[in-house]
């Protein structure tokens, strides 16, 4: 059975490659070179405070902004099987279900062949839930086919012995303050929270929790919140909705930023 929280503090993870798309490659937490951090980033960290000085901590992380589960597939789980690390978070899907007529069982189906063969080649393979979106303009309304999907990455995650990190369940990414300005993806904090709870189904001690509460905000007008959904809606909204129609991906030219297993 899979469980939220499987390895203990005995377990020496030594090395770790990230697979995924934008989430996971770390987009909305930038680095002061402009290059991207992200939760994936962040937990590589936390795993690599956890060896002794006498070991190096090796790190890849694949994950590719825009892709697709099938491109994740073709792309990114081969070179995991080739690097062979101790640790694989699996984060795929996302993209596939918040198209229109994407249908969750069929992608689910696609995402259960990739978990086994991952499984047949990695230790331990961590899989990983969708945000609840119930607070998102546009992605509120794909809520009920992000449970179901949410549902089924479980089931396989049982079947297979993985470990969940379950961000549905992760309420404090659901404040505003945890996300982007494009509202698609996390903020430094947010990105930083998410990789606290991954610690944490790993089994880590962790130096916060990412269940903290915000400090209260001053509440917000209607017009306020109207003005800024406009804002919002032509500076992120209609470019987004441009790509699609035009079939392009905000990932077409960009490659994986860490693709060899290399120590942090």
């Amino acid at each position: 059975m899979a469980d939220d929280s499987t390895m203990g503090e005995n377990d020496m993870i030594g090395s770790y490659t990230a697979i995924g798309d934008s989430f996971t490659e770390g987009v909305g937490d930038p680095a002061p070179d402009g290059r991207f951090v992200g939760w994936a980033d962040r937990l590589a960290v936390l795993l690599a405070d956890r060896l002794p000085d006498d070991r190096d901590f090796r790190y890849a992380n694949l994950a590719v902004r825009g892709r697709l589960l099938d491109q994740i597939v073709a792309e990114q789980v081969p070179r995991a099987k080739e690097l062979a690390p101790d640790l694989v978070t699996f984060c795929a899907g996302g993209n596939d279900i918040i198209r229109p007529g994407s249908d969750p069982d069929d992608v689910a189906e696609r995402f259960e062949r990739a978990v086994a063969e991952l499984k047949a080649a990695i230790g331990t393979v961590v899989v990983t839930t969708g945000f609840d979106t119930r607070g998102v303009p546009v992605l509120r309304r794909l809520r009920g086919k992000i449970a179901t999907y949410n549902g089924h990455v479980r089931a396989i995650a049982d079947r297979y012995g993985c470990p969940v990190l379950d961000l549905w369940s992760l309420r404090t990414v659901q404040d505003r303050r945890a996300w982007d300005a494009d509202r698609l993806h996390l903020s430094p904090e947010g990105h930083t929270r998410v990789a606290l709870r991954a610690a944490q189904v790993l089994g880590l001690d962790v130096p916060a929790d990412p269940d903290q509460p915000w400090p209260p905000l001053p509440p917000r007008g209607t017009l306020e919140v109207r003005r800024d959904d406009v804002q919002w809606a032509r500076e992120y909204l209609v470019p987004w909705i441009g790509r699609r129609l035009r079939g392009e991906s905000s990932g077409d030219r960009v490659s994986a930023k860490r693709p060899d297993l290399l120590p942090l």
